[in-house]
């Protein structure tokens, strides 16, 4: 990580995973770990003031999240942001939204979402218990003030089509869920209406958000799904990768390519040394870009 983003942290060990905590500027904090991250804002008046939350990790880190919480401030949680579906962002929702003296949460909590979240998540068979539903949602976006500053939800239609950014104006701080990762392509969930499309669509809005300090270093801090802490010149990086692996498949599919054929041409060979995993691999990213735009306009 370069050095203007580098903040001391705290590194211990918990259920055999690593996470951290580090003050990233302004308001916010964030607790990454190698399941996730969590973006946390909490105000400086703990008598008027509270925290917020954008994501609440996952299920296995529900206690450690709760108690670093509680050592970044004695306010409680009062509102809670999801930009996915995802268990490893909802994690800790239900718990959160249980008032417990405990971990000082005796006020109700908001749970926004984008409305695609709760859709899914109410349906039958969705695994996920009513108690941990967002309580509030919006279709394209939530805007209002907190801890002293303007924060702005956006939805966007990338990863799925229920996802979430979170920009914080006063920090200039941006989380931007699974949209933008540092460990890996981007998860294209056809299955939950992602689309290439909309993913490059979202990390240009991200850009467009983001203001550099200069030549696009420092300024507006990035937080990602997972992965170290960004600022704009990584999510250009990111954006461009996709692009061009996009119009790759775009072009042999143009040439009538059929998909066995697109994909035995390893159009992401030249990244996948740097993204590919065995949960996402490059091939997968490519089969998920050849069938989203077959399915786009």
């Amino acid at each position: 990580m370069k050095s203007a983003v580098l903040f001391a942290a705290i590194a211990v060990t918990a259920f055999a995973q690593e996470y951290e905590v580090r003050h990233v500027q302004g308001n916010v904090y964030m607790f990454a770990s190698t399941l996730g991250n969590v973006t946390i804002q909490v105000g400086k008046d703990p008598g008027h003031d509270g925290v917020l939350l954008v994501d609440t990790g996952p299920p296995q880190l529900r206690e450690t999240l709760l108690a670093e919480i509680g050592k970044l401030s004695k306010a409680p949680v009062r509102f809670i942001i999801n930009t996915s579906a995802d268990v490893d962002h909802i994690g800790s929702n239900e718990m959160l939204l249980k008032p417990s003296r405990t971990y000082q949460l005796q006020a109700e909590v908001s749970l926004f979402a984008q409305d695609n979240v709760l859709q899914r998540e109410s349906r039958d068979g969705s695994g996920v218990p009513s108690a941990a539903w967002p309580t509030l949602t919006y279709l394209d976006g939530k805007s209002f003030a907190f801890n002293g500053e303007a924060i702005q939800a956006f939805a966007e239609k990338g990863h799925t089509d229920g996802d979430s950014i979170v920009l914080f104006r006063g920090s200039n701080v941006l989380s931007a869920g699974d949209i933008f990762l540092t460990t890996g392509y981007p998860v294209i969930d056809l299955a939950r209406g992602g689309s290439i499309q909309g993913e490059i669509k979202a990390l240009n809005h991200i850009l467009d958000l983001t203001v550099p300090r200069s030549m696009q270093e420092g300024g507006t801090m990035v937080i990602p799904g997972h992965g170290r802490l960004c600022d704009q010149a990584e999510v250009t990086d990111y954006r461009d990768m996709l692009t061009i692996i996009r119009d790759r498949v775009q072009d042999m599919k143009h040439k009538g390519k059929t998909l066995e054929e697109v994909r035995a041409a390893r159009l992401s060979r030249d990244y996948d040394r740097r993204y590919s995993t065995p949960a996402w691999t490059g091939d997968m990213l490519v089969e998920a870009i050849y069938k989203s735009l077959e399915t786009s306009k």
